[in-house]
């Protein structure tokens, strides 16, 4: 089989880039043929580089002969598509659409039904935005890096492409990486059909079982910023006094290595390579994954399933749907440190209990996250869209341009 994986990277390397390579490697592994096109915001730095890329926003037509360019030379039976904004735009959809080859799209954020892409702005959950067509009162926030006219762009592309049908017409299967993720999805302006959606979760190599039980400390590993609910995690751990190591970078640092300097339990590590965040994963009692948005999926908390280690998340997004309650981890309710000192507490005095979440987090990980796993089930998508295509172009003529029209 030969796939086409289109990606649009960040200037700061994110999941969603982890994400593109693994995939494009575990397909490679298994004998398939892929190329990748993609960008990079780090192009993007001049005047004219940005305004040229805000114009294009809606429809950029270079990456749309670049798209067709790859199309024609490569033949691929199935595009794939990570992330397309800003730089590559919805046009490349429809030059799919124009060769007849199907298009698999990863939801990896909310970008298509709110401007923020997390769902969390200013300090709290904005679900109201997901109905909407045009999130307005999301632009007079500045929801998106707290820019209004930044956010306005945003919203133009997205609701336009709305009004155009381009997600109902010309993505054939979005994955969505939860069974929530792909609820909302359904139940948003995006007007989806239910054939549309499929649920498949990321994965993780497997990192190997801890063979210690588990220093007397938990772990934080992720971005440091408002909607990781770094502040609850702080919070709890100055009204008890719990061992506690981060690990991360982000626009909350300075307050972390404050709270550190003042508070002897608590150890920031900074940034950390994939070897050192997986020995402390080991060592750990457990790991804490605060985050206070409707997060799409939670890469720590199968990372730490595979050695072994019980989860403390709070009860929303990736970890509502990742943590089962006793089995695999512990929930609480999102901001509340309150909450949070409690399961910490369980964590720390009842020995037996981690060992039983351990062994359920172990298993959930060979269950559902291992690369062989998802293989299957990523080629099962694959042939499912490749089929649907050839049963519907043989029985209906397909456009002859790449435009907006069709």
């Amino acid at each position: 089989m030969r796939i086409l994986l289109v990606h649009n990277h960040y200037k700061i390397s994110a999941g969603e880039d982890t994400v593109f390579f693994a995939e494009a490697a575990l397909l490679e592994q298994h004998g398939h043929e892929v190329e990748k096109l993609t960008v990079s915001n780090n192009d993007v730095n001049t005047l004219s580089e940005k305004l040229k890329s805000a114009l294009g926003v809606v429809y950029n037509t270079a990456s749309a002969n670049k798209l067709e360019k790859k199309i024609l030379s490569f033949q691929p039976d199935v595009v794939h598509v990570h992330n397309f904004f800003p730089l590559l735009s919805p046009a490349i959809f429809y030059v799919a659409r124009k060769h007849k080859v199907p298009v698999v799209m990863t939801l990896h954020n909310y970008r298509l039904i709110c401007p923020s892409a997390y769902l969390h702005y200013n300090g709290r959950v904005h679900m109201e935005n997901v109905q909407k067509i045009f999130p307005m009162a999301a632009v007079m926030e500045g929801a998106y890096r707290n820019s209004k006219v930044e956010t306005a762009s945003v919203v133009l592309a997205t609701g336009v492409h709305k009004l155009l049908g381009t997600w109902k017409k010309n993505v054939d299967r979005f994955i969505t990486l939860t069974s929530g993720a792909a609820e909302l999805f359904l139940n948003s302006s995006l007007n989806l059909k239910p054939q549309q959606l499929v649920v498949k979760p990321n994965f993780t190599a497997d990192l190997g079982l801890s063979t210690s039980e588990g220093e007397d400390f938990l772990l934080y590993v992720g971005r440091l910023s408002p909607e990781k609910g770094v502040d609850t995690l702080l919070r709890a751990s100055e009204k008890y006094p719990f061992r506690l190591k981060i690990i991360g970078d982000g626009s909350l640092r300075e307050e972390v290595e404050e709270h550190a300097a003042k508070h002897a339990h608590v150890e920031y590590l900074g940034y950390q390579k994939l070897d050192s965040v997986v020995q402390e994963l080991k060592n750990c009692r457990a790991l804490v994954f605060p985050s206070e948005w409707p997060e799409m999926f939670g890469m720590s908390i199968i990372e730490a399933f595979s050695t072994g280690t019980p989860v403390v998340g709070a009860n929303i997004g990736g970890a509502a749907q990742l943590v089962q309650e006793g089995y695999n981890g512990l929930l609480y309710t999102p901001g509340s440190a309150e909450e949070l000192i409690q399961k910490v507490k369980l964590i720390l005095e009842d020995s037996a209990l981690v060992e039983k979440m351990g062994r359920g987090a172990r298993a959930s990980y060979e269950a559902y996250y291992t690369p062989e796993q998802n293989y299957r089930m990523l080629l099962k998508i694959y042939e499912d869209v490749i089929t649907e295509k050839k049963k519907h172009t043989s029985s209906a003529p397909a456009p002859t341009e790449a435009s907006l029209l069709n």
